[in-house]
């Protein structure tokens, strides 16, 4: 009978909705009562807060884990800051201590007792409160201390600017305990809470003058002074005798009157208020289909009146929504808060977000925002490590509601012309993913968001996450979906679920097996889905709308110039796009305006990808032909020498098997075969007349080179081995880059050159001759020694005028040039290396800045030496410098360098050379298209 007992509990345990599973789930509770001074002088907050701390658990606590996420903000060796830095900001690294924050004043009390604490062991966010007395199970304690808060610059979520106040995360808060453990975690921007349900009490005084947001139900709206004394302790005190008093800052008691505003909310796990001078408010009523009547409030500034007439309605709809499709909104209250001073950031009936400058983009923030109520407020999942369960579920249903309300869900691109706007696509976060994926960077939506990086947290965790959702609707149909969500909710309301939780509601209601759709969170690339077959559609410049279903072949206007074949116009055709196809081509054709020949230039390629981590081989072949020089014979006829270039390459990625890692390293080896049309006198003795042809000369240079480049925002550095050989010669160098940033922005750049050439046959005058422009130059070498074509020159073969002043930033790259010696001062077939240092100029101290037009100021300072410098009769001394000033116009791709201070031996050399105009004659220029890339102009690009 035992045993028949037993099966038949199991079996009611297996048929019954969860119910079983239901009864072992216990979680903590944390109810508060705080009361809380704005001191709008200096940006503090005086608190004081009492914690019922209910051990619901299984466990005898001995301690238990607090949050102090103030502290965040205390010094740059915080988790934040360290995370600002990796996802490419600098601001809070480089802030000073005014602009940051932290909490202190505290001194813990466990019923009544002083309580110790502990650091935590690596985040300075976390102590360890230690319990005088050991938590039993089924029983509580009372928690309570006096805090004060230094509010920061508004950095991430919480802070000020000016006298505006986004108050959030700004209380001691006990970390969740469950039963996978405690849960202490540091404040991050990217990845969001964690914390325990409860019943809130909060007071809040500050200035009379202020417009006040907060957390749940407003109890009273009457201003008063406030000069309440409250209680604080010790931190080695021991009994009530020990008490102090504390009094309002007098700068505010003696300046303003006070107004206390009381807020109560039962069952939430968090509690955030916004204070501004400035704000407006809307409000209205909303009848929930139950017939429950809830307050809808709108908080905005009134230069946004226009975007937020129709906030009230967007808040409704919101509301209504996710009420139809998931269960009613539980709360007397919501409100939203225009967040116009630091983005945008979901709390317990109250949510701050940014317009997004129309009103369909207002619309679709506070859609989304409001919907967190369900997703983050009422079902409570642990987001830092399960970031999808809260945002990706969201997405799902802002796709729905924008599919409602405007039959699709595109968003607006403000400020784009409607050309291009015709050619973005109506769903750019699909297509952004979509770009990912083909390129192997994205990751698997089940990873925790601080091991997300930035790109992958918003497409993967928010976009991949919606999608899924959307396969799991059309797998089951969208009544049997909306049936399953809606049980998730009414289980798991006011709890903390877990994946688990999710797959087991879902399968128990679907009566499906749906371990397939489910192990889809823990994979990386597409999701499944029927392919689509594409066609082959031509296009105007590009586009990017329907990718999935086109291949397109853009067509384009070309315009191109230089000092030979002067302004040339043609045609270019390319299959870029996104998602990047394997196989990439463009081909560029013009007609020279003055040469009356035909350029052009094009590439094709194809890539794959090995490996899982992002890792890419490619195999290129590039040409181009131009004219090079000109020359005039004896009849006046002006003759155009044209080149033309071919050049293979492999080259191959490594992958990072930290998706957050910033460093690139790849090898590459290229094959540059060059024809150039030459010059060639010859005499016909027999008529006794000179005979001048223009044959083709063909030379080669292969080229292997190694990368190693770190793209972190902070101390940027980049390492580059390189080697080449051609007929008679291997030339060799290594070439490095550091950047040191300053607190204010700008920095140093330095860089560092070294270069070994070998002869491979014997030195003789004619093989010195012949490698001429592979030799190492001090100075930037010139047109004629860019021996690869590799660079854009204007006047690439010219000896006077401004194209003539035109060099490139390799070898010893100094700025001074001695074009007019038959051997340039520091050139070199043996050996050389350099120093270059360039520093922005300080904003107060730089003349420019008076201009309109903002031009970066920079000085540059070079130290070098070569083999030559180290013999006997030394043609120079051993170390040649240069210094002067350098405009870096857009983005550095145009560079001017003014020498001022130089060594002797070209003081002489100008002094003998150049008699006038020697400071015009002595500025140089290089334009470094070869160094642009989009991500320079779009730092956001991961690909």
């Amino acid at each position: 009978m035992k045993k028949i007992a037993a099966f038949i509990a199991l079996l009611y345990c297996q048929l019954s909705t969860g119910y079983c599973q239901q009864s072992s789930y216990w979680q903590q509770r944390v109810n508060y009562k705080i009361d809380v001074t704005l001191n709008d002088v200096d940006n503090t907050l005086d608190g004081y807060v009492k914690m019922d701390y209910f051990n619901n658990s299984p466990d005898t606590l001995y301690f238990i884990w607090i949050h102090l996420w103030p502290n965040a903000y205390k010094n740059d060796r915080t988790a934040f800051s360290d995370q600002m830095l990796e996802n490419g900001s600098t601001k809070f690294y480089f802030s000073n201590n005014d602009e940051r924050g932290y909490i202190n004043h505290l001194s813990f009390r466990v019923n009544t007792v002083n309580a110790k604490t502990e650091d935590h062991p690596q985040h300075q966010d976390i102590v360890k409160l230690v319990l005088p007395t050991p938590l039993a199970p089924k029983s509580s304690c009372k928690i309570e201390t006096p805090f004060r808060v230094k509010l920061p610059l508004v950095f991430s979520r919480s802070g000020h600017n000016e006298q505006s106040y986004q108050v959030t995360q700004w209380y001691p808060k006990p970390a969740v305990y469950d039963s996978k453990g405690w849960h202490p975690i540091p404040y991050l921007d990217q990845g969001e809470f964690y914390s325990e349900f409860g019943n809130f009490d909060v007071q809040i005084t500050l200035p009379e003058n202020y417009v006040l947001a907060a957390t749940g139900n407003l109890q009273e709206d009457k201003e008063r002074l406030w000069l309440q004394k409250r209680k604080v302790f010790d931190r080695s005190g021991t009994d009530a005798k020990k008490k102090k008093t504390i009094t309002l800052s007098k700068q505010i008691a003696s300046s303003k009157n006070l107004k206390t505003l009381h807020y109560q909310q039962d069952n939430v796990h968090d509690f955030a208020w916004f204070a501004d001078k400035t704000f407006s408010v809307k409000t209205d009523t909303l009848k929930l289909p139950s017939g429950k009547v809830i307050s809808v409030y709108a908080y905005y500034f009134s230069e946004n009146e226009d975007v937020w007439a129709n906030s009230i309605q967007y808040t409704k709809q919101a509301i209504l929504t996710k009420s139809r499709w998931l269960g009613e909104y539980p709360y007397n209250v919501v409100s939203v808060v225009d967040g116009g001073i630091g983005g945008g950031m979901e709390y317990p009936t109250i949510t701050v977000l940014e317009s997004g400058g129309t009103e369909k983009m207002l619309d679709f923030v506070i859609n989304h925002e409001v919907g967190h109520n369900w997703f983050y407020g009422i079902l409570a999942s642990n987001e830092r490590l399960h970031p999808w369960m809260d945002e990706g579920m969201n997405t799902y249903y802002d796709n729905r509601y924008l599919v409602q309300q405007y039959g699709n869900t595109s968003v607006d691109f403000v400020g784009l012309p409607n050309f291009l706007k015709k050619k973005m696509p109506l769903d750019y976060q699909d297509l952004y993913l979509r770009s990912l994926i083909a390129v192997k960077k994205d990751q698997p939506i089940e990873t925790p968001s601080e091991k997300f990086n930035e790109s992958n947290y918003n497409m993967v965790a928010y976009t991949k996450t919606g999608e899924w959702m959307s396969v799991l609707e059309k797998q089951l149909g969208q009544p049997l979906f909306d049936s399953c969500m809606k049980e998730y909710y009414r289980r798991w309301s006011f709890k903390h679920p877990y994946p688990e939780d999710v797959k087991q509601t879902f399968e128990q209601v679907s009566g499906k097996n749906l371990d397939a759709d489910f192990a889809l969170l823990d994979k990386k690339g597409a999701l499944p889905d029927q392919p689509i077959k594409k066609d082959i559609r031509f296009t105007s410049f590009f586009n990017l709308k329907e990718t999935d279903k086109h291949h397109y072949i853009s067509l384009a206007p070309a315009i191109g110039y230089n000092f030979y074949d002067k302004y040339m116009l043609g045609i270019l055709a390319h299959n870029y796009s996104l998602p990047a196809t394997k196989f990439k081509f463009f081909v560029a054709s013009l007609f020279g305006s003055k040469a009356g020949q035909i350029s052009g230039v094009g590439r094709l390629s194809y890539s794959w990808f090995p490996g899982s981590n992002g890792q890419k081989a490619e195999l290129s072949a590039s040409g181009a032909s131009f004219s090079g020089d000109t020359y005039a014979d004896s009849t006046g006829k002006l003759n155009y020498l044209h080149v033309y270039k071919f050049t293979p390459s492999f080259k191959f990625v490594f992958g990072n098997k930290d998706p957050r890692s910033t460093i690139t390293k790849f090898v590459q080896w290229k094959t540059f075969i060059i024809n150039e049309q030459q010059v060639l006198f010859t005499r016909d003795d027999i008529r006794q007349i000179d005979i001048i042809t223009y044959p083709i000369q063909t030379r080669y240079v292969n080229q292997l080179q190694f990368v190693v480049e770190n793209k972190r925002v902070l101390y940027p550095y980049k390492g580059a081995l390189q080697v080449e050989q051609g007929n008679g010669f291997v030339r060799t160098n290594f070439t490095g880059n550091y950047f040191f940033n300053y607190p204010k922005g700008g920095g140093l750049n330095l860089r560092f050159f070294a270069g070994k050439f070998f002869y491979t046959t014997d030195k003789t005058f004619l093989k010195q001759f012949e490698t001429d422009i592979y030799h190492l130059n001090m100075t930037g070498p010139k047109g004629y020694e860019d021996y690869t074509y590799s660079n854009y020159f204007v006047g690439r073969n010219e000896f006077d005028k401004f194209s003539s002043q035109q060099i490139m930033i390799r070898d010893g790259a100094f700025k001074v040039r001695t074009d007019l010696l038959s051997s340039k001062i520091g050139k070199t077939d043996d050996w050389l290396t350099a120093v270059n240092l360039t520093t922005d100029i300080p904003k107060d101290i730089n003349p420019l800045q008076v201009l309109p037009i903002k031009i970066p100021l920079k000085a540059f300072l070079d130290i070098g030496t070569y083999s030559e410098a180290w013999k006997k009769d030394a043609p120079s001394g051993r170390f040649l410098y240069d210094a002067g000033l350098q405009l870096s116009l857009f983005k550095d791709l145009v560079n001017i360098y003014i020498p001022i201070l130089y060594s002797k031996v070209y003081r002489d050399y100008f002094k003998s050379t150049i008699p006038e105009k020697m400071f015009v004659k002595n500025i140089a220029f290089s334009i470094d298209i070869q160094n642009t890339s989009l991500r320079k102009w779009i730092p956001q690009i991961p690909f």
